[in-house]
């Protein structure tokens, strides 16, 4: 469901502040902070190389990671990175601790199947209102992404949160209305001709 946990090995911090953060990414390490779960703060370093192939590799911000801290394991989940705009490299990490019943607030991206038995196969347009839509979830069960099924989805049609079924414990964030996540739209003018040839042939 979710991607496999990874381990990052981390040192705590004693100085904390803007030299000792220089020197840190100097060296070739990121600062962090693990905080949460009724805990005080622990300022760690890690490998800058590590984090970004992390967060290179996608799903970064919704999979769990056991930071090893001088030996004492601590399963986190990233909130908060900041990257340096101009080099495109990983300024900053917070991590939250989570445990089993920790319950966090993650975007999660859509997904959507079943296009080809639906109106966009006559030339309507899928028009995604929602790439990613925010939830409550537990920490450790975190959906990858969830899947909007457009099976028999007419033009004129609108795909509300409603109609997703949503693993067990995630629920979304808005709950005063059942938002759209897509629309599926009449094709712009002067499509229509061109692919219904297509679709002739």
């Amino acid at each position: 469901m979710s991607h496999a946990t990874y381990e990052l090995k981390a040192e705590a911090r004693e100085r904390v502040g803007k030299g000792s953060s220089r020197e840190l990414r100097r060296n070739g390490l990121i600062p962090a902070v693990i905080y949460g779960d009724k805990q005080a703060p622990i300022s760690i370093a890690l490998s800058t190389n590590e984090v970004t192939k992390r967060i290179h590799a996608g799903g970064f911000m919704t999979t769990i990671a056991t930071i090893d801290v001088d030996g004492q394991k601590i399963q986190v989940l990233p909130k908060d990175s900041q990257l340096d705009p101009v080099r495109d490299f990983t300024m900053h990490v917070d991590f939250l601790r989570v445990s089993g019943n920790t319950e966090v607030t993650v975007e999660v991206p859509v997904h959507f199947e079943n296009e080809d038995k639906s109106a966009i196969k006559q030339g309507g347009v899928l028009n995604i209102v929602r790439h990613t839509v925010e939830f409550h979830c537990p920490a450790n069960d975190i959906p990858e992404f969830i899947t909007v099924n457009l099976d028999g989805a007419k033009i004129g049609d609108s795909i509300h949160i409603s109609a997703v079924k949503l693993p067990k414990g995630v629920r979304p964030v808005i709950t005063d209305r059942d938002f759209t996540i897509a629309t599926i739209v009449a094709p712009a003018a002067g499509v229509a001709e061109d692919e219904t040839e297509a679709a002739g042939e």
